[in-house]
């Protein structure tokens, strides 16, 4: 992401998690990068990018793939997942926003869970916002803090 609005929400977001994550036990939350494919074809951009996000995630983490298609569960669901993962000694989760073309059907398949924040599609800035958002409000949730406010 370039420097601009959208960098400094979910920065501000990640820091509050940060925050809020360290007394529960939930640290790690950072944002990486990865550079987009340049192959010819929508598929071997997909292979390609499956490859370098494979490569670049501990093996023993959970892998959330984020796609239109995934499953939609509540605020209150997502953390209580969240916190499943870390008592059950899960050592991260990695939360992957595809490229351009999307991700690779073989890394979604592969995914130990694919979320979806609608059916619609999104812009992967917002999307990153919208994730960095729900990591947070995971956090107040789980420590009974007010700013997740449901009923």
């Amino acid at each position: 992401m370039k420097q601009g609005p959208e960098r400094e929400l979910v920065a501000r977001y990640l820091e509050r998690a940060i925050g809020t994550g360290k007394p529960l036990g939930l640290t790690g939350f950072e944002t990486v990068e990865l550079s987009e494919s340049r192959a010819g074809s929508s598929a071997a951009r997909k292979a390609e990018e499956a490859r370098a996000l494979r490569a670049g995630i501990d093996g023993a983490a959970v892998v959330v793939a984020l796609d239109e298609r995934g499953k939609s569960i509540s605020s209150e669901a997502f953390a209580r997942q969240i916190a499943r993962w870390r008592d059950d000694g899960k050592p991260g989760a990695a939360f992957v926003i595809g490229g351009a073309d999307g991700l690779e059907p073989a890394f979604v398949s592969a995914a130990g869970l694919t979320l979806s924040f609608s059916p619609l599609t999104w812009p992967h800035q917002l999307v990153r916002i919208m994730l960095a958002e729900q990591l947070y409000r995971a956090t107040t949730i789980l420590a009974g803090h007010p700013y997740h406010r449901g009923d």
